[in-house]
């Protein structure tokens, strides 16, 4: 018999938000990752930032950044700066105080790159942390940080059906930290971060869904970036890596690390902006 031939994945130009963290650092604990006590290196930051985003622009992705402002050590986190789909975005309100001010420059950045507009929330989200596209569905996070109400003013406002799935385990707090979005169809995710229900509707969204063990994603494995084809990953999580290889798509590991000492990642540190006509 005729072996099948290997999928071929293929990847698609994306458009991303991205902050330079210039004044990261680690000031308050509002996530298990986070210790004061701990020094934080932003030269080593910043140097991994750059390569992030010098990948992006040699994969031919277009990156669109926001001047990073002091006092705002977060803002690093573009993800949680907000949701674009179809070119409307939704802004973003934080759970804790030590953010809000993140709120108001990322909803003006938005203006100028969401051409069908911007909507100022009424309820607590946090942008792509816990609001991630699938194909024509969100899935939508909560237990930790955005609210359940946010969650439905999602779907008005971007006009898509929005799934929500709760969060049980800390460490996880965003959705981006326990579920990555691999292709229109297919996710990766921790069963355990969520749960029964959540679980089950995971299994019966997505049968073919790769499951990522605890180890891995507590290294933040699935913080991680796909455009179809390439999955921007940190380094160290042979086994999801290799989940990947199986699957058709072409892992890139790079060194990450001293960002999540603000409890980010890879995808944390990139907001997509989705042009009208995509919701991916």
């Amino acid at each position: 018999m005729t072996p099948e031939p290997p999928l071929v994945r293929r990847a698609r130009p994306r458009r991303y938000l991205m902050c330079r963290p210039t004044w990261f650092d680690v000031r308050y604990a509002i996530n298990p990752w986070m210790d004061p006590r701990q020094p934080v290196d932003v030269v080593r930051a910043c140097a991994q930032w750059e390569a992030l985003r010098a990948l992006y622009l040699d994969l031919g992705h277009t990156v669109e950044l926001i001047d990073p402002l002091p006092g705002l050590p977060d803002m690093v986190f573009a993800a949680n700066g907000g949701l674009v789909v179809d070119g409307r975005a939704l802004g973003v309100r934080f759970r804790h105080p030590q953010r809000r001010g993140e709120e108001a420059p990322y909803l003006r950045r938005l203006a100028t790159l969401a051409v069908r507009g911007v909507h100022r929330p009424n309820f607590v989200n946090e942008g792509e942390g816990d609001l991630l596209p699938v194909g024509s569905t969100i899935l939508a996070g909560t237990g930790f940080r955005s609210e359940p109400a946010a969650h439905a003013e999602a779907s008005r406002v971007l006009g898509c059906p929005v799934r929500t799935l709760t969060l049980v385990d800390p460490r996880f707090y965003h959705l981006d930290t326990a579920l990555c979005v691999l292709d229109d169809d297919l996710i990766a995710y921790l069963p355990e971060a969520f749960d029964a229900p959540s679980r089950a509707l995971l299994e019966s969204l997505f049968p073919s869904a790769i499951t990522v063990v605890q180890r891995e994603a507590a290294a933040f494995a699935l913080n991680a970036v796909s455009d179809g084809r390439h999955v921007i990953m940190p380094a160290g999580a042979e086994g999801f890596a290799a989940a990947l290889r199986e699957r058709g798509f072409a892992p890139i590991e790079i060194e990450f690390d001293e960002l999540r000492r603000g409890g980010g990642g890879i995808k944390c540190a990139t907001l997509e902006i989705r042009r009208p006509g995509r919701m991916d």
